[in-house]
């Protein structure tokens, strides 16, 4: 689900997350991401996409019209499908749900962290310094269909 919104200055912003654990802890450039996960052979993509916006945010999506985008990715790994939806999110109160990964590697310990550390909203610019390389056609997407005078969310 990629979130967006006009600020108070009419600038595009996109919500973007953070994922959680000692990997991502100090990275920045090309590390955020949309609230995304995977679905299994038979569920519905955007069904999906909804649970995941509320696992990785705590609380669910805005109500409102859902653009689906298409399908991203290339064909012989994972895919995402994304939806566009023009919303006000509060990004400063982030509850996401967990993961357990052995840290140090080797060490015998497995220790908690959250899959999403933080949630922030972004200009477009920036947000194309912040996302992840993988997913930046979904934001080309997202911005033909504001470029050609649409709303995403119609």
């Amino acid at each position: 689900m990629i979130l967006h919104r006009r600020n108070a200055d009419g600038v595009v912003e996109l919500l973007l997350v953070h994922p959680g654990g000692p990997f991502w802890a100090n990275k920045d450039v090309h590390a955020w991401s949309i609230p995304k996960g995977e679905y299994a052979e038979g569920e519905d993509a955007e069904t999906v996409a909804l649970r995941e916006f509320e696992e990785e945010l705590g609380s669910p999506p805005p109500g409102g019209p859902r653009l689906f985008l298409g399908e991203f990715g290339p064909p012989s790994r994972k895919r995402i499908s994304a939806w566009a939806l023009e919303a006000d999110f509060d990004a400063t109160h982030v509850v996401s749900n967990t993961f357990e990964l052995e840290w140090p590697p080797g060490s015998g310990h497995v220790r908690e962290y959250p899959e999403v550390d933080k949630a922030a909203w972004w200009p477009i610019d920036s947000a194309r310094t912040k996302l992840h390389k993988g997913q930046l056609p979904i934001l080309d997407a997202l911005l033909a269909v504001l470029n050609d005078g649409g709303e995403a969310t119609k």
